[in-house]
């Protein structure tokens, strides 16, 4: 049986992390003013518990303003106007998650025709939150091919769920993860054309799947632990930024689908914040004046922490 909200709230945390995430930019000349937007607190919500966030800037930033997005992200706004040549943002979290539905739910999901035709004319407060991940986004613009390559999970009568784990696998096994093929500009008829691309990709392929069908899907950035036993391959997407699916269940609220690792997301995933795709929940955004041509380093480490003594 399934936790319910409440109960999942109040239950005790399944695993406990410690992420680091450190971005560097050098800059080819001096740099005199740097304005960043930063998604790089990790949310709070009923299978997630940030326990605290510390977030270092070098040169240390003549201004800092913290606020929240129109998808409930916490932000922050930095400003640097000392001369620089090399801007480092340095972001160190504590996270608690709690245990996720499991596998054993996804077929008492409702028909997925039958959650389709409830955004249309059901107006609880859950489905109308759900209808702002329904539509077209800057990089999520559903065409025809995404509905016909989703058709094949998304069966007539199919619980939604199951239909969606089934996506995630085809996915899987139809794409070939390429750091080369793709950036982030690459639209989604080239992504579906070529079959290769990263973990962006593959969540937004799907989130636009989904949307095809007239299914409420949400990208959801973060990180994946990853430790492989001896002699067994690193996951895709550990030590990085990582990107999945979160899909609208009536009965159950949001459940996330991972279709780069084939899996439904469980105690391994530490979720940054969502939105409607990556442009959203961008870790660090800005500009910057002067600078010329620039170098960026990214360095992820996510670490477990012991969990707390039983009461």
């Amino acid at each position: 049986m399934s936790p319910t909200n409440e109960q999942a709230a109040m239950a005790p945390p399944c695993a406990r992390y410690r992420v680091l995430h450190q971005t560097r930019y050098d800059y080819a000349s001096t740099v005199t003013l740097s304005q960043q937007y930063l998604h790089l607190t990790p949310r709070s919500f009923r299978h997630q518990q940030t326990e605290s966030t510390l977030i270092r800037v070098e040169p240390a930033a003549g201004s800092s303003h913290d606020g929240v997005d129109f998808f409930g992200n916490l932000t922050r706004h930095v400003t640097v106007t000392a001369p620089h040549d090399s801007l480092l943002v340095h972001a160190e979290s504590a996270v608690a998650l709690r245990t996720r539905p499991g596998l054993g739910v996804l077929a008492t999901s409702l028909p997925w025709e039958s959650v389709r035709d409830m955004m249309t004319w059901e107006r609880s407060t859950a489905t109308l939150e759900a209808c702002r991940y329904l539509y077209p986004s800057p990089h999520v613009d559903p065409f025809p091919e995404l509905e016909a390559y989703a058709r094949t999970s998304f069966t007539p009568g199919r619980p939604q769920l199951e239909a969606a784990l089934d996506l995630t696998h085809r996915i899987f096994g139809d794409f070939a993860f390429d750091a080369t093929a793709t950036d982030i500009a690459t639209p989604l008829e080239q992504v579906l054309r070529g079959r290769r691309g990263v973990c962006q990709d593959f969540a937004q392929l799907m989130i636009g799947c989904l949307r095809s069908l007239g299914l409420p899907a949400r990208y959801v950035s973060g990180y994946i632990l990853n430790h492989p036993p001896e002699g067994q391959p690193r996951l895709i997407g550990a030590d990085a930024s990582h990107a999945w699916v979160s899909v609208f269940c009536p009965a159950l609220g949001w459940i996330d689908f991972d279709p780069t690792n084939r899996c439904l997301v469980g105690h391994e995933h530490i979720t940054l914040g969502w939105g409607r795709d990556f442009s959203d929940v961008t870790p660090m955004r800005g500009i910057v004046l002067g600078g010329g041509n620039q170098t960026l380093e990214v360095q992820v480490t996510v670490t477990p922490l012991p969990l707390p003594d039983p009461a």
